[in-house]
C-alpha cells in the first residue's frame, strides 16, 4: 500500500496495486471508447457522403446542360447531416437548377453548397466559353461531363497546339528574315563607308597633287 496523495477536502488516500490496477482498466476502458466514438463519427460521415453522392447522380439534368459539378465544405456535409430538413433543400435546388433549361446555349453548371442556404450558389457558362468550369471544379465532390464535351475539348486543345507550334515556326523564319536584313544592311553600310573613306583618301590624294603641282609651277619647275 502506498499514500496516493490529499484529495480536495484534506483527506490523505492510500492506493493498493489492485486499485491501481483498477484505475488503469478503467482509464483504458475509457480511452478506447473514445477512440471507438471517434471512428463511428468519421465512418458515419463516410457513409452520408456516400449516400448523398448516390443522391446527386440519380438527378436529371436538362438536356441543355452539358457538363455539371458539386462543390461541397465540410461544413455543408456537417450541416447537412445534423438537419436533414437542409439536405433536402439542396437536394432540391440542385434539380433545379440542373434540370433548368439553358437554351439556346448548352451550358456547363456549378453548384457550391455552403454550411446555411444563404451561401448556396449556381453558376453557368455555354460551352465553349466554361474554362471556369473546368477550372472550379478540379477537386468536386461530385462531377459529369459530357462525352462529346470531353472530346470537343480534346479537339480544341490539338488545335491550339498545332497553332502554337505553326505560330513558333513563323516567328522563327521572320527572326532569320530579320536577322539576315540586318546583316545585310550591316554589310552595305560598312560598305559604304568604306566608299566613303576612299573617296576622302582619293580627293586628299588629288589635293596633295595640285599643291604640289601649284608649288612648282610657282618655282618655275613645270615650264
Amino acid at each position: 500500500m502506498s499514500i496516493s496523495g490529499v484529495n480536495s477536502i484534506g483527506v490523505t488516500t492510500y492506493e493498493t496495486k489492485s486499485t491501481r490496477a483498477v484505475n488503469s482498466a478503467e482509464k483504458f476502458t475509457v480511452e478506447e471508447t473514445d477512440s471507438t466514438q471517434e471512428m463511428s463519427e468519421e465512418e458515419a460521415m463516410t457513409a452520408f457522403k456516400k449516400e448523398f453522392y448516390d443522391d446527386l447522380s440519380k438527378i436529371t439534368n436538362h438536356r441543355t446542360v452539358s457538363n455539371m459539378a458539386v462543390n461541397i465544405s465540410e461544413e455543408a456535409f456537417q450541416a447537412m447531416k445534423d438537419d436533414p430538413e437542409y439536405r433536402s433543400k439542396v437536394l432540391q435546388l440542385i434539380q433545379r437548377d440542373w434540370g433548368d433549361s439553358y437554351a439556346p446555349r448548352n451550358c456547363s453548371v456549378l453548384i457550391t453548397v455552403g454550411a446555411s442556404i444563404k451561401d448556396y450558389r449556381a453558376d453557368s457558362w455555354p460551352v465553349g466559353y466554361d474554362s471556369e468550369f473546368y477550372a472550379r471544379s478540379q477537386n468536386s465532390f461530385y462531377k459529369k461531363t459530357s462525352d462529346k464535351k470531353d472530346k470537343q475539348k480534346e479537339l480544341l486543345e490539338e488545335y491550339l497546339e498545332n497553332r502554337a507550334q505553326v505560330k513558333k515556326q513563323q516567328q522563327e523564319i521572320l527572326n532569320e528574315k530579320i536577322s539576315k536584313v540586318e546583316q545585310e544592311r550591316s554589310r552595305l553600310s560598312q560598305s559604304w563607308n568604306n566608299e566613303r573613306q576612299m573617296s576622302q583618301v582619293s580627293a586628299a590624294y588629288e589635293a596633295n597633287i595640285m599643291t604640289d603641282f601649284k608649288k612648282g609651277e610657282k618655282n618655275g619647275n613645270f615650264k
